[in-house]
């Protein structure tokens, strides 16, 4: 499978060059998208809650959460219930903001992000001080490739599947959905993964492959069209996979990163040197 070019093999080298420089504008934004200030360059501590009101250290006040949700007071003495945020499964909100003892200047406020993974709450800390963010250069990536634009045989599911996959966080799963799945080849060689639900119009393919300096699994986004006859029939559909475009999730840049895993089984049994690299 490769990219569909003009049969003139001139438009065909503008077509690549084309595609090469709104990959790179896209890239550009991707990182600095990486590197805005609460963004995932700058978690500095995931926090699990406790059933009996604690303090963490440098965090304002008491926490503890129950089945009613996540609470907050200023002191473990303080008179009342406190403030309850509730956050769905997978979820995450910013609750608070604050500056630490002693630190002034710009970008001073740390973002205290709740989230509830695997039925727990749990307090993750967003520093824009953080040394990832201080030292980012930049993603390294593979040199772009159009050979690896791909269309691909895919097969939608009529039916979501229900899955559970692990996490990059020992401890935690997270349940997901199969939507369908997806052949991809190349040089003669192929094989089908999975494609799990995403958000919006589109699917996640999660992956691992024989690569060099990858990190754990990566992730490409799929976009599903709304009429899934619009690509076909269903022996003849298609999705185009732009590996070029495959990206690490937020647990390539922080310990404290709670991404779900690929689906069992979603290996390429070669190396995709395309898109993203390991960026520790």
């Amino acid at each position: 499978m490769t990219t569909t070019l003009p049969e003139n093999p001139t438009a065909a080298v503008h077509v690549d060059q084309d595609a090469h420089v709104e990959w790179e504008q896209w890239h550009a934004a991707r990182e600095r998208e990486l590197a805005t200030t609460h963004g995932w360059l700058t978690p500095v501590a995931y926090l699990p809650l406790p059933s009996q009101p604690a303090a963490f250290d440098g965090v304002p006040g008491v926490w503890w959460a129950d089945e009613h949700g996540a609470h907050h007071k200023r002191a473990a003495d303080e008179p009342g219930a406190g403030t309850t945020h509730v956050v769905a499964e997978a979820g995450s909100s910013i609750v608070q903001t604050f500056v630490p003892e002693g630190r002034t200047g710009a970008e001073a406020e740390v973002a205290v992000e709740l989230v509830r993974r695997t039925g727990r709450y749990a307090l993750r800390l967003r520093d824009p001080r953080a040394a990832a963010r201080a030292a980012f250069t930049g993603v390294p990536t593979f040199p772009y490739d159009a050979s690896w634009v791909l269309d691909a045989p895919v097969r939608w599911y009529d039916e979501p599947r229900p899955v559970v996959v692990g996490a990059a966080r020992p401890g935690l799963v997270h349940r997901t959905t199969v939507v369908g799945e997806v052949d991809l080849e190349r040089a003669g060689r192929s094989v089908t993964l999975q494609l799990t639900g995403g958000k919006g119009g589109s699917a996640a393919l999660l992956f691992t492959d024989e690569a060099p300096g990858l990190a754990p699994w990566r992730v490409l986004t799929v976009e599903r069209p709304s009429d899934p006859g619009a690509t076909g029939s269903p022996e003849t559909a298609t999705v185009r996979l732009d590996l070029n475009r495959a990206v690490n999730l937020p647990f390539a840049f922080s310990d404290h990163g709670t991404c779900p895993a690929p689906v069992p089984g979603n290996h390429v049994p070669f190396a995709v040197a395309a898109g993203e690299r390991a960026p520790r």
